[in-house]
């Protein structure tokens, strides 16, 4: 129906290795426990939900699903739940590459515990790239943009890279080029903001998760990650530039919320899957994480639109209108602009669980 190939696109699963190590191989050094599991909880989460919970032993760290912040209104099947884990998973992974490990990674490794994300384990010694460290480097300032965008357009290739980073992790990048398509998404968007805010039971779950300004909680969206600081005119971008339409974003129902004006974003996106079951989920949230780093990294960041998503039905139609190869899971806009505030995160000692961890042999090693 529509020209949504991705450039770059590729069929390609994430990279793996053939590294294996035994249970005895390499040990994750005590002392750097806290800041992997810190690195790791940086990750983009509905709400800033944090769904995750971590357990460590001495040489594998388990990322387990928190079913207590699973958002039941807004995500009944855990789907946002899974893809916010999957980013959790990602930031894990690039973790242990910082550390100087080659991760290992075993996805939902027991049927039997589907709270079980994955267990990741050290393999192989190898010094990260330069492209890895300048992704490390993103993670403190990589957020959801709320706010207006500033001006400047996003390089075209950047946003070929970041069709490269979500093949390379088993997804597909699609970005929209056709203003009928885009205007097409923001009507879909609207009307489920809309159909959200008439029920009551998702209204108030948002509300929960939006926290008032002066807030100490340590989760949660706070009200300046909201209304934003950023004060842009409306004719901000030049008219010879191409404009998407923004997206309209999620109302928290809070006074003063979704800002208004500014220039518009410089490209829009939809972040696919082949399929739509909780690996595909996963993979989605670690081509999300990687992406959103990759753009962090050149000061671009991506505002995140899932409203129209988080129904079956909706993703259905989506995918059906755009002629999509695979199943939306995410959508994005990607503008440039300076940087925010940290989104409070919860204190590491708060996701740890303690308990043991079953060292069985790993599937296969996966790089970042």
């Amino acid at each position: 129906m529509t020209d949504t190939r991705p450039r770059g696109h590729s069929d390609a699963k994430p990279n793996e290795t053939g590294d294996q190590p035994t249970a005895a191989g390499p040990r994750i050094p005590a002392s750097e426990m806290a800041g992997l599991i810190a690195l790791a909880a940086r990750a983009p989460s509905l709400h800033n939900s944090q769904p995750w919970r971590f357990r460590i032993g001495r040489s594998a760290v388990e990322l387990r699903a928190d079913p207590d912040r699973q958002l039941w209104q807004t995500d009944p099947d855990g789907r946002e739940m899974l893809i916010s884990c999957g980013a959790a998973l990602y930031g894990l992974r690039l973790g242990l590459r910082r550390l100087g490990f080659q991760p290992v990674t075993e996805m939902l490794p027991d049927p039997a515990q589907p709270a079980l994300i994955a267990r990741v384990r050290p393999g192989q010694r190898e010094r990260p790239g330069r492209d890895e460290w300048d992704m490390i480097a993103a993670v403190p300032h990589r957020h959801t943009h709320r706010s207006p965008f500033g001006p400047g357009q996003v390089p075209e290739r950047l946003l070929d890279d970041l069709v490269h980073d979500a093949a390379a992790e088993g997804a597909d990048l699609i970005l929209l080029s056709r203003v009928s398509q885009i205007h097409g998404l923001a009507r879909l968007t609207a009307d489920a903001s809309r159909a959200q805010r008439a029920t009551w039971g998702t209204g108030a779950e948002a509300r929960r998760w939006a926290r008032l300004a002066g807030s100490t909680a340590r989760d949660g969206v706070p009200a300046r990650a909201r209304t934003g600081s950023e004060r842009w005119p409306a004719s901000g971008r030049r008219q010879e530039e191409p404009a998407h339409e923004r997206l309209p974003r999620r109302d928290f129902g809070r006074p003063g919320d979704l800002p208004v004006g500014g220039p518009l974003p410089s490209a829009t996106a939809v972040l696919t899957t082949t399929g739509d079951e909780p690996a595909d989920w996963l993979r989605a949230g670690q081509a999300l994480h990687r992406l959103l780093l990759r753009a962090a990294d050149r000061w671009v960041f991506a505002s995140l639109q899932s409203q129209p998503l988080e129904s079956p039905g909706l993703r259905a139609a989506i995918r059906d209108y755009l002629g999509l190869p695979g199943s939306p899971q995410m959508l994005l806009q990607f503008g440039r602009a300076s940087t925010a505030a940290a989104t409070p995160r919860r204190p590491v000692a708060e996701i740890i669980d303690h308990g043991t961890i079953d060292c069985g042999q790993p599937a296969s090693g996966q790089r970042p």
